[in-house]
């Protein structure tokens, strides 16, 4: 994770200001990005949707994103599991619904024994890549190869160079095959090394994506016009559409105060976090199962790097079910109602940016609890929805239905 945290630090160096100074010297769109809009839209989408598909459509939602299961069992037959998912696919796009579908990560593949790091794994790969676009035509609209390679935990365990050469394999494989399909593949933030990496094969992708949240998960205010800023950015390095595939903001949470700090480390044996350092082995034990196998997972079960993980990244607003007191965005509260403008001010101004060709909203369910930590009062995980975990609507739920209504409405007076 060191290494990764200064690769990240040197390719943002690199490329970052530079691309973002040449964007204001770059006009706003091309031919390319003007066909997109024109003839697919500014792309409307959720991640993680239920199946309420009037609810859906009540918010003018017109895609959802959601991820594929790894296609094959391992003696070679197509999977339950997969064939389940466009049974799903298909009832979305029945109810007027577009998918964007995300391909497996590197670990299912490895898992398969399709493994970048092999004499024939990119054979193998590309192979899969080939079924899956043609089997997926006429159930997804959209393909994202794979997810937010760079972050350790989706990444692992492959290097960034590994991953960029797994993402390339299948857009090459994708492209001759994906008839009206559009594909791409994202960012988590500016990931400037990533991105340089898939500079031979941008060409062939319809648009390029980046996810961003700010305000919600370090120690650190973030500001709205970062937003456009971060896709400026990517804007003037690929040249190419530029698709946020992931963006929210959280409806609640709030800091501890030093008692709750410390009541919660003395469930797992320590008074303090210096005294949890010293025997970061068994602290780790102690903590539920969940939580304690996603440090080791990451970690690649190194204690060494556990205290770092836990205490010293944004794991350790998982830990104390908080967030801190700068974790925001000046003006957007974290309440439903900051929730609620955050949407209605952020997608207005995305909307207007002429090279950015959609959004995809995360989520559109809070769920029960935190899929990192297993806990279930963790804000960080559970609070991103439109709706509530028993599907009740947020305000923010009918910001989204208002800002996506006149989108929608814009592109329909256009067209005439």
């Amino acid at each position: 994770m060191e290494q990764f945290v200064k690769d990240q630090i040197t390719a943002g160096l690199k490329y970052l200001p530079s691309n973002l100074l040449k964007s204001y010297f770059l006009k706003s769109s091309s031919p390319e990005v003007t066909q997109f809009r024109k003839n697919i839209g500014f792309i409307r989408g959720i991640c993680h949707p239920t199946e309420n598909f009037a609810q859906l459509r009540g918010a003018n939602i017109g895609w959802i994103r959601i991820d594929i299961p790894f296609p094959f069992e391992k003696d070679g037959s197509v999977s339950r599991a997969y064939e389940g998912f466009k049974e799903k696919c298909k009832r979305f796009q029945d109810n007027g619904i577009k998918v964007m579908a995300v391909t497996p990560y590197p670990r299912d593949y490895i898992e398969y024994g399709a493994d970048i790091r092999t004499e024939d794994g990119a054979d193998k790969i590309r192979e899969i890549g080939e079924f899956l676009i043609t089997d997926m035509k006429g159930f997804a609209s959209g393909f994202q190869i794979t997810n937010e390679m760079g972050i350790p935990r989706f990444t692992i365990p492959l290097t960034l160079k590994e991953a960029a050469k797994f993402i390339a394999v299948n857009i090459e494989a994708m492209y001759p095959l994906k008839g009206d399909i559009i594909i791409g593949y994202n960012s988590a933030g500016p990931e400037a090394m990533l991105h340089s990496l898939l500079l031979p094969v941008v060409h062939m992708c319809d648009y390029v994506g980046i996810d961003i949240y700010l305000g919600c998960f370090f120690n650190m205010p973030g500001f709205i016009f970062i937003f456009e800023l971060l896709c400026r950015y990517l804007w003037a390095m690929t040249g190419k559409p530029v698709l946020l595939q992931e963006f929210g903001y959280l409806s609640g949470g709030a800091p501890k105060t030093r008692a709750e700090k410390k009541a919660k480390l003395g469930l797992y044996g320590a008074s303090s976090e210096k005294e949890a350092k010293k025997n970061i082995e068994q602290f780790v034990e102690n903590m539920p199962k969940h939580f304690s196998d996603h440090i080791k997972y990451v970690c690649q079960n190194d204690p060494s790097k556990y205290f770092g993980f836990l205490f010293k990244s944004d794991m350790v607003n998982h830990f104390y079910c908080e967030l801190p007191r700068l974790t925001k965005i000046p003006g957007y509260p974290h309440t439903p109602d900051g929730q609620a403008r955050f949407f209605e001010d952020c997608i207005s101004r995305l909307y207007n940016v002429p090279f950015i060709c959609g959004c995809n909203i995360y989520c559109y369910k809070d769920p029960d609890k935190c899929y990192y930590c297993g806990q279930t009062d963790c804000p960080t995980e559970t609070r991103w929805g439109l709706v509530d975990s028993d599907e009740n609507e947020k305000p923010s739920y009918k910001a989204v239905r208002n800002v996506f209504g006149r989108i929608k409405w814009l592109e329909a007076v256009e067209k005439k």
